[in-house]
């Protein structure tokens, strides 16, 4: 992903936001805000034939603590016209690579209950449910529980 592409990424994140079902944010951030919140690598677009993005997929730090170093929180997102064809699937996989590579050992992801295609993809390329975090936050005026699910790398982290 590259700054180029915050367009495309920013058009998908909206209509995640507007699911309902995939963040509790409500409007997109600016390129430069987005940026600061992520972690450099890895930031993932799949792509169709003609170059236009499909999905995306990076991670954001869970805490400047440098013993939290390795343990990144995930999103991936694909866009309506692309959903059901794989990219979730091949942009986690990459994702789970890239972020080993980058010295990632944790990935974790909070996925509302609701979201059974993204607890799915999730649970199907080895994350587990870690718990259910009852009530973490009001959308909408409703209060929404948000299932944690974490997959530990085999290999970054091991020494």
């Amino acid at each position: 992903m590259t700054p180029d592409d915050w367009p495309a990424v920013r058009a998908i994140y909206l209509e995640g936001i507007a699911t309902g079902n995939a963040t509790f944010e409500t409007a997109a951030p600016s390129w430069e805000a987005w940026d600061a919140a992520h972690a450099p690598d890895p930031r993932l677009v799949a792509r169709d034939r003609e170059g236009a993005v499909l999905g995306w997929a990076a991670v954001a730090p869970v805490s400047g603590r440098c013993v939290y170093a390795g343990v990144g929180d995930l999103s991936v997102y694909v866009g309506s016209a692309a959903r059901g064809r794989g990219v979730g699937r091949a942009l986690l996989l990459a994702l789970i690579e890239a972020s080993e590579r980058a010295g990632f050992w944790t990935l974790q992801a909070g996925v509302f209950p609701e979201n059974l295609t993204s607890l799915a993809l999730h649970r199907a390329c080895g994350f587990r449910d870690v718990g259910r975090r009852e009530r973490i936050g009001k959308m909408a005026g409703v209060w929404r529980d948000v299932l944690l699910l974490e997959r530990r790398s085999g290999t970054a982290g091991s020494d």
